[in-house]
C-alpha cells in the first residue's frame, strides 16, 4: 500500500520543531505565561500599593526589584501588569487579522471595481501616521484598555489586507477553485471553505507577529500616557516613571525587559511558523 500523503500541518509542525530559535521563543513564551498565570498567587502584593520608601533599589526583602517613585513595588507590577499587555497584544492582533482577512479576501476574490475602492482604502490607512491616528483615537474616546484594543487593531490591518489580497489573487485562479465554481458553489462558500482554508498559513505567520507589534504599540503609547492609569501594564510601568530614569533605572529596565522578551519570543516563533509554512524555506 502507498504511503500516504502527509498532512500539510503535520509537515509544518515538523519543520518548525527542527528549528531550535522557534522553540527557544515557543519556550521563552511558555515561560512568560506561566509567570502571568502563577505569579500573582505566589505573590498577591496589589501593584498600585504603597509598600515603600520611593525609588528603593532592588534588593530589598519587601520589594526584590525595587519601588517606583510612588513607592508601588516593581515585582508586583510586572507580575500583575503582563496579562493586560499580553491581553492588549493579541485581542489587538485578532482585530488586525479580522479586518485584514475581511477587506483583503474581498478586494482579492472580486477583483475589479471592489478592488479598486478597496484599494484605495487600504491606501488611505495605509498613508496616515499610525502613532497619531491611535493617539487621536484614544484621546476622542477617552483612554481605556478597551480603546487602546480598538485603535491598535484600527491602524494595523493594511499590511495584513494586503498579504490576504495576494493570495486570494493566486488561489483564485487554481484549478480545485474553478472546480468548485463549476459545481454551483457560492461566492461566500468559495471565500470561506475553499480558498480561506488554504491561504491561512502566511496569514497566520502574519498573526503571530502582529501581536508583538501590537505590544510594542501598547509599550508606546502608555510611554506618551494615553492608557488605562486604572489598568496596570508594563508598558504604563514605564511610561510613568520615564521621568525618573537616573534616579530609578529599575523602575523602567525590568518592565523593558519584559516586553523585549516577550516580543523577542513571539518574533522567533512567528519565523519558525514563516520557514515551516514557507516550501521554499524548509531547506534552509
Amino acid at each position: 500500500m502507498a504511503e500516504q500523503a502527509r498532512s500539510p500541518w503535520l509537515e509544518a509542525w515538523s519543520v518548525f520543531r527542527r528549528n531550535r530559535a522557534a522553540l527557544i521563543g515557543l519556550a521563552l513564551l511558555a515561560l512568560i505565561a506561566l509567570m502571568l498565570t502563577i505569579g500573582p498567587l505566589l505573590y498577591p502584593v496589589d501593584p498600585f500599593d504603597i509598600i515603600g520608601s520611593p525609588m528603593t533599589p532592588p534588593g530589598e526583602a519587601d520589594a526584590p526589584l525595587g519601588t517606583d517613585y510612588l513607592g508601588r513595588d516593581i515585582l508586583s507590577g510586572i507580575v500583575r501588569g503582563g496579562r493586560p499587555t499580553v491581553l492588549v497584544g493579541f485581542c489587538a492582533a485578532m482585530i488586525t487579522t479580522v479586518i485584514g482577512i475581511t477587506i483583503g479576501s474581498l478586494s482579492g476574490y472580486y477583483g475589479r471595481g471592489t478592488d479598486r475602492v478597496l484599494g484605495r482604502v487600504v491606501e488611505f490607512f495605509q498613508v496616515l501616521p499610525a502613532l497619531l491616528f491611535a493617539m487621536v483615537l484614544i484621546t476622542l474616546f477617552a483612554p481605556s484598555l478597551l480603546t487602546v484594543i480598538v485603535a491598535i487593531g484600527v491602524v494595523a490591518w493594511t499590511g495584513m489586507a494586503r498579504l490576504t489580497r495576494a493570495e486570494f489573487l493566486r488561489i483564485r485562479q487554481l484549478d480545485f477553485v474553478r472546480s468548485a465554481r463549476a459545481i454551483g458553489a457560492s461566492d461566500a462558500r468559495i471565500i470561506l471553505a475553499t480558498i480561506l482554508p488554504n491561504a491561512l498559513p502566511p496569514i497566520i505567520v502574519a498573526a503571530t507577529l502582529a501581536t508583538g507589534t501590537a505590544i510594542l504599540f501598547e509599550a508606546g503609547l502608555s510611554f506618551l500616557g494615553l492608557t488605562d492609569p486604572n489598568v496596570m501594564s508594563w508598558g504604563l510601568m514605564i511610561g510613568s516613571s520615564r521621568n525618573y530614569l537616573r534616579e530609578a533605572w529599575w523602575a523602567v529596565t525590568f518592565p523593558g525587559i519584559c516586553i523585549f522578551l516577550t516580543v523577542l519570543g513571539i518574533s522567533l516563533v512567528g519565523d519558525g511558523l514563516n520557514d515551516a509554512f514557507n516550501p521554499k524555506l524548509r531547506q534552509r
